[in-house]
């Protein structure tokens, strides 16, 4: 009977172990400036499905916020016109919320049926937890060949311009040449961003 009970005890450990470390994975996961972000960013209201893969040749802003969070409320506005200020065709900023109930989530979503920016919801926290995140809000520049240019926690109208910079940089760079070309932009909509677009976008949001 002891050798059973020291068997039973071992594989007990050796389950509990492996428990342990594969939490431990997932509580570790990050993500690395310079290396390419977990594909999946969730699903918008109308049911498209937004991933990273499918904007290569593009600039996206990928955000993350909840309700709760008063940062992330004070950084909509400018997420919002930097959208509008540039083309889906050039940059599509993403914005997902994090690990928030569908009632709660679509209560912020009528408040702000006008945006620009695509919504996607992360009730599971599945999104949030393979980008590492743990606190809001949480923001992700990722580059036109699909790699992470910058990351920034936190945010404040001081810091906003550091953005900019970044964004100007990003989109006035070529794509990569393996980058399949996007498809053209309808008659009606905006050209290419000029050099200092993005600027002009913050300048506004902040009302200097």
């Amino acid at each position: 009977m002891g050798m059973r009970r020291d068997t039973g005890s071992g594989v007990g450990k050796g389950v509990l172990l492996a428990f342990a470390l594969a939490f431990a994975g997932v509580a570790q996961a990050t993500v690395v400036v310079g290396e390419a972000p977990p594909d999946y960013l969730g699903k918008t209201p109308k049911g498209e499905e937004i991933r990273i893969s499918d904007h290569r040749g593009k600039v996206m802003v990928v955000s993350f916020w909840a309700s709760w969070c008063p940062h992330c409320r004070k950084q909509f506005p400018a997420l919002d016109f930097l959208q509008q200020k540039v083309d889906p065709a050039h940059m599509r900023v993403v914005i997902v919320n994090f690990k928030e109930d569908t009632h709660t989530y679509r209560a912020v979503l009528r408040q702000a049926r006008d945006s620009s920016v695509t919504w996607t919801h992360d009730r599971t926290g599945a999104v949030s937890d393979a980008f590492g995140v743990s606190s809001v809000p949480n923001t992700f520049i990722i580059d036109k060949a699909g790699r992470v240019a910058n990351i920034r926690r936190g945010y404040s109208e001081e810091s906003f311009p550091q953005w900019i910079d970044v964004l100007n940089g990003l989109l006035a760079a070529p794509a990569p040449a393996e980058v399949l070309p996007q498809q053209a932009p309808s008659p009606d909509a905006p050209p290419a961003p000029e050099d200092g677009a993005a600027d002009e976008a913050v300048a506004a949001a902040s009302g200097r």
